[in-house]
């Protein structure tokens, strides 16, 4: 919920103003301490959460981190497979010929209805995507295991900046395939070969929402190499590889789909869709045909096989070590970019504010955005912590999120004419604890771009709390960035200041 500065929203919204003559209410403006505070990495595997999202592309700008983003994930298999079906029910002098019609990974867009209802237009796309980043696709030799090998009483984590080792060559055709998202990428015609390369038939390719939809779902195709194909799967299918997933992991350990470039646009795509045509996967087409004493057509078989991008996955984050300066402005970048960390008051401000015996009815932390910086994608909402780190280990939710995750805030606000203007996080209990003694401890907070697993856990009961609501994982796929003015600003009007609103006792 947005909250206004207006004193009379203060003493109105969730408040324990006194309004007898024993209390005057008032309210006072603290400049808060803030300074940037790069990241090196975020844990980015779903092995012990599930990501919904993951990012692929290159985003660039002059303000903030150059970000490529890539993808390692695991591929699945259904066991059974077989290249030739009843090989010997045509009896004897047959032989049968298999040919490549294509190969290629699939990975649908994310797209929503125009405003007519009538066609898609693409979702989730940062960036300039006019401008082609290049993607190359090799065979992963990092076995993606849920146990810590150092420590198998361990979950396995994998981070943003994690180097995954390549074996081989790639296995995309065109080398820095240019990708540049396109919403009419909608169908693929499949040549279905003979034996002697001539063209039987043609499938068509396209995807649908439902089986009552009617409009096609776009999505990327990046044509494989067959001959690598047919060697790695194919010829293998009714191998021990393929006996079942596990061992098919340890032979085939994931696929690395890797962006690069300059410029381009940053995609995010969905890999968990209950229809599973909407899910990223390798789409093979081939073709058998039967041939008797070898040159008459006995039968032409079409077959497919689809293996999902299924598994394990890890999101991972080659990002420029940017350098910003200590001066009036706080950088906030996604992914494994930039954090701010927050001080809110020093002991001796403590001791002055505890003196005077306040009742604090509100306190709201409120930071405003630097127009003059890039502002085509800022973040939705930013998200506060507690940054815990040299008292408890780890880093921790802020009380206000769990016992009033309502009100605490952190969505962007804007002014009047429309224009993005400041975030505001509701900080009340926690400043209410500290200053009234209840709490003598005061970390440092740390801001981020928001996503959607930075909530708590649960939301409590009344007067209870789980250890793992007051746990903070920092996970991150929102590329989206920011500039916000610190309290050392020469713009007055828009210094990151605390604002409380209290009563205090007239005696």
């Amino acid at each position: 919920m947005a909250v206004l500065s207006c004193e009379e929203d203060f003493t109105n919204i969730d408040s324990s103003v006194l309004t007898n003559t024993k209390f005057t209410t008032s309210s006072t403006l603290e400049y808060i301490t803030a300074k940037n505070s790069p990241l090196e990495r975020v844990q980015s595997d779903n092995i012990s959460r599930r990501l919904g999202q993951y990012l692929l592309g290159v985003y660039a700008s002059s303000d903030y981190e150059k970000l490529e983003a890539s993808i390692v994930s695991q591929v699945a298999i259904t066991t059974g497979l077989q290249v030739i079906d009843d090989e010997n029910i045509y009896g004897a002098d047959t032989t049968v010929v298999t040919k490549m019609d294509t190969v290629f990974l699939k990975i649908p867009y994310q797209v929503s209805l125009n405003d007519d209802g009538d066609a898609y237009v693409l979702d989730s796309i940062i960036g300039d995507p006019t401008k082609a980043f290049n993607l190359n696709i090799y065979r992963s030799n990092t076995y993606l295991n849920v146990y810590n090998p150092e420590d198998p009483s361990k979950i396995n984590r994998f981070y943003s900046n994690d180097v995954f080792e390549k074996i081989g060559d790639r296995l995309n055709v065109d080398a820095d395939f240019p990708l540049i998202p396109s919403v009419n990428d909608t169908t693929l015609i499949v040549k279905r070969k003979l034996f002697d390369d001539s063209i039987a038939t043609t499938d068509t390719v396209e995807i649908f929402s439902s089986a009552i939809s009617t409009l096609k779902i776009p999505f990327i195709r990046i044509p494989l190499d067959e001959d690598k194909f047919k060697e790695l799967f194919l010829d293998k299918l009714e191998s021990s590889e393929f006996e079942s997933q596990d061992a098919f992991n340890n032979y085939f350990r994931g696929l690395i789909i890797e962006a690069t470039g300059t410029e381009g646009s940053l995609i995010s795509f969905n890999f968990n869709n209950t229809n599973t045509d909407l899910n990223p996967s390798i789409e093979a087409y081939y073709t058998n045909t039967v041939l008797k004493s070898g040159s008459i057509v006995l039968d032409t078989i079409t077959k497919n096989n689809s293996f999902p991008l299924s598994g394990f996955r890890v999101n991972t984050f080659a990002m420029d070590d940017k350098v910003y300066p200590d001066n009036d402005e706080i950088i906030i970048q996604g992914t494994a970019g930039s954090e701010g960390t927050i001080t809110l008051f020093d002991e001796d401000k403590i001791k002055e504010l505890r003196d005077r015996n306040l009742l604090i009815n509100d306190a709201s932390l409120i930071l405003y955005i630097n127009q003059s910086a890039d502002t085509a994608h800022v973040p939705d909402r930013l998200y506060l912590y507690q940054d815990n780190t040299g008292v408890n280990a780890g880093f921790g939710q802020i009380k206000d999120s769990y016992r009033e995750q309502l009100f605490f805030g952190g969505e962007l606000q804007r002014d009047a004419n429309g224009t993005i203007e400041k975030y505001t996080f509701r900080i009340t209990k926690h400043v209410s604890d500290l200053l009234s003694g209840e709490s003598n401890y005061s970390p440092n907070f740390k801001l981020k771009a928001f996503n959607i697993t930075d909530f708590p856990s649960s939301i409590p009961l009344p007067n209870t709390v789980s250890a793992t609501d007051t746990i903070f994982n920092n996970f991150s796929w929102n590329p989206k960035a920011v500039t916000l003015f610190n309290s050392t600003t020469a713009n007055t009007a828009k210094k990151a200041v605390l604002k409380i609103s209290y009563s205090e006792d007239n005696n």
